[in-house]
């Protein structure tokens, strides 16, 4: 039943293929929107930075946190999951701010909602930009909870 993780030279925010889409990202626990992925969603969609930032103001009554999923629709066919993956944003005396536990529970949380709308997944390698992660310790969580469920997910490589 599961399928492969498809890797492309290309841009996560214009992702291929037809069908509902979600592009997934990884966002930190401070509320912070200003480096990374985030800055090229951005330019295409005001809506993310908006409902994340909305979504953090509100936290007293809402599930922002560590490991939370939040899915912004942007157009008819696709939706932006901003994952609350990275703990703070500076490697520092705890080490680097990307929460491997976390990514695995938003993931958890994006592939129900992928499942529910019929929609493949896309993302740049995600944890491993600001946020210091190591691919090879992402990856098998993707796999785990999207590729091997039978949810295409395409992981888009700049250049």
């Amino acid at each position: 039943m599961g399928t492969e993780i498809a890797y492309v030279r290309g841009d996560a925010t214009t992702p291929l293929g037809k069908g509902p889409k979600v592009i997934a990202h990884v966002c930190n626990d401070l509320g912070g929107w200003g480096k990374g992925f985030v800055l090229a969603l951005s330019r295409r969609w005001p809506e993310p930075e908006q409902a994340y930032r909305r979504w953090h103001r509100e936290r007293a009554g809402n599930d922002f946190g560590l490991g939370a999923a939040q899915l912004v629709r942007v157009e008819p066919h696709i939706w932006i999951a901003n994952m609350v993956g990275q703990h703070g944003i500076r490697t520092g005396s705890k080490g680097v701010p990307v929460r491997y536990e976390a990514i695995d529970a938003a993931l958890e949380k994006v592939a129900e909602q992928a499942a529910r709308i019929g929609a493949s997944v896309h993302m740049p390698r995600i944890g491993c930009g600001l946020a210091g992660g190591h691919w090879e310790r992402v990856e098998p969580l993707i796999r785990t909870r999207l590729a091997d469920r039978g949810i295409a997910v395409t992981v888009y490589d700049h250049g």
